[in-house]
């Protein structure tokens, strides 16, 4: 399911936390695995509290001694590094590499018809997140469900060409 939309979603890799000392470095968190290959996806288009954004490019990051600090070329003074407190940082979905084998990005699950195994129809997945033991699909249709992706257990596969989720799950669950 790499259609044309997918590929150009914006995804999520971090977010700016504020001034870091006085010449418009500011500090970053990443959401990338490993946290510096942030720098890789560029450009960053930064969407500010109200939705505002804006497209950055030639941006430097360098890890610092409690996280990762970025240099942005239009950033040159604290004030203006302080202004982007709470900032995300997002790329097109095109920019990033190929998930690895039974490696899936979230936006990519984001929209699959969910099935079990008796065919019965959930609905489609809503979004994900992580309860720090495993990540939860939650799939809106007649009712919402939380369903764990742990594969073999519960999912039992991914076809992006069909479009569905086939999971190992009870309807009446």
């Amino acid at each position: 399911m790499s259609a044309p939309d997918t590929d150009q979603r914006m995804i999520a890799v971090g977010r700016l936390h504020g001034a870091f000392g006085v010449r418009g470095e500011v500090k970053l968190e990443s959401y990338t695995d490993p946290e510096l290959s942030i720098a890789r996806y560029q450009p960053w288009i930064l969407r500010d509290g109200r939705g505002g954004e804006r497209s950055v490019e030639g941006v430097r990051v360098r890890t610092g001694g409690k996280g990762l600090i970025a240099t942005l070329p239009d950033v040159v003074d604290r004030d203006s590094a302080e202004a982007l407190r709470g900032t995300e940082v997002l790329v097109p979905r095109s920019v990033l590499p190929p998930p690895g084998p039974g490696e899936y990005y979230w936006v990519d699950l984001e929209g699959l018809r969910v099935v079990n195994l008796e065919g019965v129809e959930f609905g489609t997945v809503s979004h994900l997140f992580d309860t720090g033991a495993n990540l939860v699909l939650v799939v809106i249709g007649e009712r919402e469900r939380m369903i764990p992706f742990v594969q073999p257990d519960y999912v039992q596969g991914v076809d992006f060409t069909a479009g569905v989720i086939t999971v190992d799950w009870d309807a009446e669950f």
